[in-house]
């Protein structure tokens, strides 16, 4: 994480985790769940204001990424043992139940991990990625959507593509996605697709600055590239491949009467120019209290707006959670 926040490795679930821990252990919990490609580090401007906030914070780096636990099959980065990685956090710090936060594939994490274990759950805040309650196999609706176009999560299915792409130069990798993905990456004008024949991930992501974003340092950078050089990629890349295990293991679950909220950017290359995904939730979710959206913000969105994103989720969780007021 850094030098001023070290990790603390624990056993859950058959794994082990390097977790970043914050406040007081007797006070409830907080998960923070990161996405792709990034760590816990994804969370460092967020765990300490959640632990002033009355929180005991765990942030993990999850199964596959920096040095906690990668298992070598595919089969390892289903949703279930994702969740029980979860579980096994919970209990290992000796708490029933989490407020859990989760950003882009952590969001995707805690939808299904409320439908699993809803009594672990007392609250969830989505960062980025709706609830999407997909109508088949999800890389079924890609294909149908998709055609011969180029889409990641398709390009991302073949094991060994992938990883010999981003693991040539993770430098460069990291530059490309954190960039693109950025509000001041993301073009105002969709790029011309391209075909999925013959094109890998660089192709889709197109010319990277030499700059790095405003939001991003370079301390931040190699903290991520030390992170994925010790890692790889093929269990990052491994949780895309189980798309429709988690679908097929969740879709028949009905997600719990449990307040949940929404954060994200208007520049989020998930929710823009979708009409009316967000406002989805309101309807389909049983108790969707708010969705804040942070303008001209793109997907890295705790990172792009550090001080707008960790305001909005403390007031978030102080409507929906009442555990830190009633514990003190």
């Amino acid at each position: 994480m850094s030098a001023d926040r070290p990790t603390t490795r624990r056993s859950v679930n058959g794994v082990e985790l390097d977790v970043v821990e914050a406040g007081d252990p007797n006070d409830p919990a907080v998960v923070l769940l990161h996405g792709f490609p990034e760590s816990a580090y994804s969370w460092r401007h967020q765990i300490q204001p959640l632990a002033d906030a009355g929180y005991h914070v765990l942030a993990p780096d999850q199964r596959g990424y920096g040095r906690s636990s990668a298992p070598t099959d595919v089969a390892s980065y289903r949703v279930d043992h994702l969740a029980g990685d979860i579980v096994g956090l919970l209990e290992a710090t000796g708490h029933d139940d989490a407020a859990v936060v989760g950003h882009d594939w952590g969001a995707l994490v805690l939808w299904d991990f409320a439908r699993l274990h809803p009594e672990r759950v007392r609250t969830a805040v989505a960062v980025s990625v709706p609830y999407t309650p997909w109508p088949a196999p999800p890389t079924e609706v890609f294909k149908a959507l998709m055609g011969d176009r180029f889409f990641y999560i398709l390009y991302f299915q073949e094991v060994g593509p992938a990883e010999a792409e981003f693991e040539a130069d993770i430098e460069r990798t990291m530059r490309a996605f954190l960039w693109s993905a950025s509000g001041e990456g993301v073009p105002d004008t969709p790029p011309e697709p391209i075909t999925a024949a013959g094109h890998g991930m660089f192709d889709a992501l197109g010319p990277t600055p030499d700059e790095l974003p405003a939001w991003l340092t370079e301390e931040d950078l190699a903290a991520y590239v030390d992170s994925f050089e010790a890692s790889g990629f093929f269990g990052p890349v491994s949780w895309y491949r189980n798309f429709d295990a988690n679908w097929a293991l969740v879709k028949d679950r009905p997600f719990p009467d449990i307040p949940t909220g929404f954060i994200a950017g208007t520049r989020d290359i998930v929710i823009a120019n979708r009409p009316g995904y967000v406002e989805s939730m309101d309807t389909i979710l049983p108790d969707h209290r708010c969705s804040v959206l942070l303008d001209g913000i793109g997907h890295w969105t705790q990172q792009e707006a550090p001080a707008e994103f960790t305001a909005a989720l403390v007031a978030m969780l102080r409507d929906l959670d009442p555990a830190p007021a009633s514990s003190r």
